[in-house]
């Protein structure tokens, strides 16, 4: 199965929402870092072979229909070419407010030192943490970051494939740039603060075995689903 959807932003540009927004315009499953936790087994060896120079790319996406979150959106150039047909999608926020939303969950050092010497921190630091180098602390250069890389993302890719979209525009830009019908629901909205990373506030971080990080993400993603769209 050829991925439909490309979700280009990183996350905390309201990835989480975007993935059940795309499931449920029937454009799913939708992958994202939480389906790699989900299958850690499986899933970390596959992108530690994509930190090696050897991506398999339809065996991680295999049964997905798009994509959203890193550590898949580092390579949006690639998968762009690799999945010809695809259209992207560029979530975008703020960029001093997406720095603090980072601080605050997936860069914080609590976070990141739960992680240490795990095989999930070599690949997020050969992914999404090496876009960084030594700079992850310093705010003005991420801000900085993270405007060029959305505007590397608007120059390279042709206007007609992209989207550039804030979730609180709602369904309708969405929809209409994917040619789908726009539900009666609401656009879901995931707490920004209440996502992955701050669930994990009451152990400290993830954790780095990953039976029980499974077990952890599982049941998260499950209960996200479920208020998604509250």
């Amino acid at each position: 199965m050829a991925l439909k959807v490309i979700g280009a932003g990183p996350g905390r540009t309201a990835t989480f929402s975007m993935k059940f927004a795309l499931e449920h315009l029937g454009l799913g499953p939708c992958y994202h870092m939480v389906e790699v936790f989900r299958n850690a087994r499986r899933n970390i060896p596959l992108w530690l072979d994509v930190v090696d120079g050897k991506p398999d790319w339809d065996a991680i996406f295999e049964g997905y229909q798009s994509v959203t979150d890193n550590p898949a959106c580092v390579y949006w150039r690639e998968l762009a070419e690799y999945y010809p047909e695809s259209k992207i999608v560029l979530t975008v926020r703020d960029a001093e407010t997406w720095v603090e939303s980072c601080n605050e969950t997936i860069n914080s050092p609590r976070m990141l030192a739960s992680l240490e010497g795990s095989e999930l921190m070599r690949m997020l630091q050969g992914t999404y943490l090496r876009q960084f180098g030594d700079k992850i602390d310093d705010p003005e250069w991420m801000a900085d970051w993270y405007r060029a890389y959305n505007q590397e993302i608007i120059d390279t890719i042709p206007a007609e494939r992209l989207l550039v979209f804030h979730p609180k525009e709602g369904w309708e830009p969405l929809c209409e740039f994917l040619g789908v019908p726009v539900p009666a629901e609401p656009f879901p909205r995931v707490n920004s603060r209440d996502e992955l990373g701050g669930a994990s506030d009451e152990q400290g971080g993830l954790p780095a075995d990953p039976v029980e990080l499974e077990n952890f993400a599982g049941g998260y993603v499950e209960m996200l689903r479920a208020k998604a769209f509250g």
